[in-house]
């Protein structure tokens, strides 16, 4: 079966990368709408024609209501307000979400998570294999390490990223806190100033850059007396995110309805080989 995708963004970096992975994708899955803010001057625009290539018929609207029926799944890179928007919508509708948005405050991840109850959600904060596999080095690292070492997670993103920490940062501390049956709320620190006192071993500590056109960089550093272990994972083009997503659309739109992770994904698709 050919997956039939909609992309929120559509015509943003992200959105036009998720464009070029799907047509990259051999057939698995298709580019069958393209959703843009109601205020973006590309409205009517042909994706195909947006993207340097031939006219696609894919038109660049602001309702995402007006195309639903025509989707079998919706990949949403955007912002909390919007994402909750278009949850409402899919959920009216029954279609699948694959949700790659950070920045949730607390409130909005409850709203999000009521809306999207009775839908197939893949949620992640970061949807690149290679980052997935980081998350479980650093699960092993921290289950193997436990109370011997001091914990740092630092990222690097570019001048445009508007939340700090990154989702994905904020990712590799939970599960590592989680490793070590810690609160993540009662042990992160973000950022250091001042006479700060001598560090609390139980805190997890996380330093965000913000510089260039830096696509992703994540660090984990685990220091101990003598010794230092660092896994870090860079991204050097959002391909890979893009990649993911679409591989988590193609394998959602099969999936009942339930909250899934890249994880599951991943996991699915290795029973599947």
């Amino acid at each position: 079966m050919t997956v039939r995708i909609g992309i929120t963004g559509a015509a943003g970096r992200m959105g036009r990368m998720l464009s070029e992975a799907i047509a990259a994708s051999e057939g698995a899955c298709t580019l069958a709408a393209a959703i843009e803010q109601a205020e973006s001057s590309l409205l009517d625009a042909d994706m195909g024609e947006l993207l340097g290539g031939d006219s696609t018929g894919v038109i660049i609207t602001a309702d995402l209501s007006a195309v639903a029926e025509e989707i079998d799944a919706l990949i949403d890179f955007t912002v909390p307000e919007s994402t909750l928007t278009q949850a409402a919508i899919c959920a009216r509708h029954g279609v699948p979400m694959v949700i790659g948005t950070t920045g949730f405050t607390d409130a909005q991840a409850e709203a999000l998570a009521a809306a999207t109850a009775e839908i197939p959600v893949c949620q992640a904060s970061n949807f690149a294999p290679g980052v997935n596999l980081t998350f479980r080095l650093a699960e092993a690292a921290a289950r193997a390490l436990g109370d011997t070492v001091d914990i740092e997670i630092i990222e690097t993103h570019h001048r445009h990223k508007i939340d700090a920490p990154s989702g994905t940062a904020l990712s590799l501390g939970e599960v590592i806190a989680a490793a070590l049956d810690r609160d993540l709320s009662q042990v992160a620190v973000h950022g250091r100033e001042g006479r700060t006192g001598a560090r609390d071993r139980d805190a997890i500590g996380f330093s965000s850059i913000r510089a260039g056109d830096v696509v992703g960089d994540h660090t984990v550093i685990f220091a101990g007396d003598g010794e230092r272990l660092e896994i870090t994972h860079r991204a050097s083009s959002r391909m890979a995110f893009a990649q993911g997503a679409v591989r988590a659309a193609c394998w959602l739109a099969e999936q009942s309805v339930g909250q899934y992770s890249m994880q599951d994904v991943l996991a699915g698709q290795e029973a599947d080989a």
